[in-house]
């Protein structure tokens, strides 16, 4: 599938991308918690599409991009076990995904897909 700004009107669609490759589909984003001391705390997590498995790879109140960079590395740990497969990862454009959280995943074999920009609905 060529990047957004490739694809005619007339291209798949993100509900026929997941379709044909949930199989191989690792997305992963964060989520907001907030704490009784009114304190936000950020959680990277990963999922299978296929199988809707969850990996929560950490929280921390600061997330850098060397923490983050680091969750991919301890996540890529599964992969080279064969404990997870996946071809694939599936991401939003947030600036805390790094050129190195990028690079761990390609070194795995795996291909790095972004969500179109301001894209809720996939």
């Amino acid at each position: 599938m060529p990047p957004a700004p490739q694809r005619s009107r007339r291209g798949p669609t993100w509900r026929a991308f997941l379709r044909h490759y949930r199989e191989q589909v690792l997305a992963t984003d964060f989520f907001t918690v907030e704490t009784a001391l009114l304190r936000t705390v950020y959680v990277l997590f990963f999922i299978e599409v296929r199988t809707r498995r969850v990996h929560l790879a950490g929280c921390t109140r600061h997330p850098t991009n060397a923490w983050v960079a680091q969750r991919a590395r301890q996540l890529s740990w599964q992969i080279q076990d064969g404990t997870l497969s996946a071809t694939v990862l599936l991401r939003d454009r947030d600036s805390k995904y790094s050129a190195a959280f990028d690079t761990v995943f390609r070194s795995e074999g795996l291909q790095i897909v972004q969500t179109p920009p301001r894209c809720p609905w996939v």
